[in-house]
């Protein structure tokens, strides 16, 4: 059988199975001591079970809990039907992997996949220890976070989302029938719309919205980093890919295997409930979700709402934050949308009292690229919590993406020097030293390498930064160490297979297994320029020149600016025996980028 999931997105990995008879004892939830408190009218009473602190990275909500006793950063996904971990992720907890039942899998964004199961015998979550909790185990590298944390915990009540103020709440409603549930916007409109009633089999958050005034079944997915409209649906609204101001977006992925690809397309008229937006702008792909829903409305959207999930009364109670609604990396100057009708912002909650949650607020003002924002708030963790380095490197990063690259690094200095080993710093100051201070970046990139565990998605990124500067042998560590500890359907094990061809070919070293490298790159993802590229300079490498320069040819179809891929087939060129073509070759490269050459002549490629 095949679970229909919950979508993930383009650029996210949210995704988890329907239908799936799994065991997990939610009723301990409610009974671990969490506080109530009155909000409502004497008549109505909403307690709140449990409040999960949430820091967004980047466009991701990260919650904490614990896998047998282990510390687990997990992706809070109201788009996943079910928890989830990466097999990598199992191995590290030590976690026995079972088959699942026979002729079972996931689908998604990307595709479908094939998983496994395995039971977590002590899961702590919001201070409630939940014991033999299952996980699917499937899904891609999540870049830190282990997992995903489902709707079978989110919505086993009423869920508030606050990601702006780095929250989730559950909550229980007790006699508020006929009264709204926005309690925190007072005085001030809230939007309500009809959702479908939650409950298994159906734990997805599924609504009407309207494009360009066409009805869209949408879902609504904090797992997803950006919104997204089907282009069946977009095709409804009247917009296609050819349309006339849609931009190709490159590609995304989201829980399957494959990558789709993406455009940003103009949208006249965006209008939930009471609220319509005007003029922006929003991602169409191929979801392929359409079973489930046309358009996943993700964490951009999240994070310029405040939201009430009532899962028995089949309602969603919204109002608008402020500021950008799709967050596609817009200038903050340059106003994506006209928010109108009941689209008034509402005044956030109170100020923060603490420095984790300055760090909260913080990281949701990042995400909406209010960087200012972002490191006043962390300048207040920062002195609240002096000792903690995470605050310094935080505000390090809101410093480099507000384009002050002094103040960044002086705060990955003191994030460092409060705690060495200190991956994410140690990362971000080995980029900025990348090009200035080989020996600097060296170093911190080693002792990066000294703190990860070996199957840590970290990998990828250090031996990126390793190739940068030329540091060939060591990078071709790192992908070996992701390569080996992941499995083939990673949707980042093509990138990963064709890195190491690469390096291989460039450095000279094991060139068949270079080959072999891209040959299965190229067989995950298939006419892919990048992949071609590399297999025509390993076939160089091997001096079987009429492959290589068909290789190059193909590459050169899809991405035919590739200065590199023409400098390389002059070479292959020259070496057939014919160097007019080669040299014809050679001089367009140099041509379009006169530095085309270094990096082949100092591992002895030369015309």
């Amino acid at each position: 059988m095949t679970a229909c999931v919950a979508c993930g997105s383009v650029g996210s990995h949210g995704a988890g199975p329907r239908h799936v008879a799994l065991r997990t004892t939610l009723s301990l939830f409610c009974l671990t001591g969490f506080s109530a408190h009155a909000a409502a009218p004497p008549t109505c009473t909403l307690a709140q079970l449990a409040e999960v602190p949430v820091t967004m990275s980047g466009t991701r909500p990260i919650v904490h809990a614990q896998i047998n006793g282990a510390d687990a950063a997990l992706i809070a996904d109201s788009g996943a039907f079910f928890n989830s971990m990466t097999s990598a992720a199992a191995a590290r907890f030590k976690l026995p992997l079972r088959m699942a039942p026979m002729g079972f899998s996931v689908s998604g964004v990307g595709g479908d996949r094939s998983a496994d199961l395995t039971t977590v015998k002590e899961f702590t979550f919001a201070g409630a220890k939940l014991a033999n909790v299952d996980f699917v185990v499937v899904g891609n590298d999540s870049g830190g976070a282990v997992g995903l944390l489902g709707q079978n915990i989110l919505s086993m009540r009423d869920t508030e989302y606050d990601l702006a103020n780095g929250v989730i709440r559950i909550m229980r409603e007790k006699e508020c029938r006929g009264q709204g549930l926005a309690y925190w916007s007072r005085s001030a409109p809230a939007s309500e719309i009809d959702i479908e009633r939650i409950s298994p089999p159906q734990m997805h958050i599924l609504g009407d919205v309207y494009v360009n005034g066409v009805k869209v079944r949408a879902m609504f997915d904090t797992g997803s980093a950006s919104s997204v409209l089907s282009l069946a649906a977009a095709k409804r609204a009247g917009i296609t890919p050819t349309t006339e101001g849609v931009k190709a977006a490159g590609t995304g992925v989201g829980l399957g295997s494959h990558y789709v690809q993406k455009w940003i397309a103009p949208i006249p008229s965006f209008k939930i409930g009471d609220e319509e937006i005007r003029d922006t702008h929003m991602y169409i792909a191929d979801i392929g979700t359409e079973r489930i829903s046309e358009m996943l409305l993700g964490a951009d959207f999240f994070l310029a709402h405040h939201l009430y999930v009532s899962r028995d009364r089949g309602k969603l109670y919204f109002t608008y934050n402020g500021g950008q609604v799709f967050n596609l990396g817009h200038p903050q100057d340059q106003q994506e949308a006209i928010v109108v009708a009941s689209g008034h912002a509402v005044a956030g909650d109170a100020e923060p009292v603490d420095a984790a949650g300055f760090s909260r607020r913080a990281a949701a003002a990042s995400a909406r690229g209010d960087y200012a924002s972002a490191a006043a708030d962390l300048d207040r963790a920062c002195a609240l919590e002096p000792t903690e380095a995470r605050y310094f490197y935080e505000r390090g990063m809101a410093h480099w993406a507000g384009r002050k690259p002094d103040l960044a690094l002086a705060d990955f200095d003191a994030a460092l020097k409060l705690k060495p080993d200190h991956v994410p710093a140690l990362m971000a100051r080995a980029r900025m030293h990348a090009k200035t201070d080989v020996a600097a970046a060296t170093a911190d990139l080693e002792a990066a390498d000294r703190a990860l565990p070996q199957e840590a998605a970290e990998r990828l990124d250090i031996g990126s930064l390793y190739s940068s500067i030329d540091a060939l042998p060591a990078a071709l560590a790192q992908y070996s160490k992701w390569i080996d500890h992941h499995e083939r359907t990673d949707v980042l094990m093509a990138a990963a297979l064709n890195d190491r061809c690469y390096t291989r070919a460039l450095l000279n070293q094991d060139v068949s297994a270079a080959l072999s490298d891209c040959n299965a790159a190229l067989k995950l993802q298939p006419k892919t320029s990048a992949h071609l590229d590399s297999r025509g300079l390993a076939y160089l490498r091997l001096g079987q020149y009429d492959k290589a320069v068909a290789d190059f040819d193909a590459a050169l179809v899809l991405a035919p600016k590739n200065a590199s891929s023409r400098f390389c087939r002059g070479i292959a060129k020259i070496r057939q025996g014919h160097p007019a073509e080669g040299q014809t070759d050679i001089s367009a490269a140099t041509a379009q980028f006169p530095k085309v050459g270094e990096r082949f002549a100092r591992y002895g490629l030369v015309p």
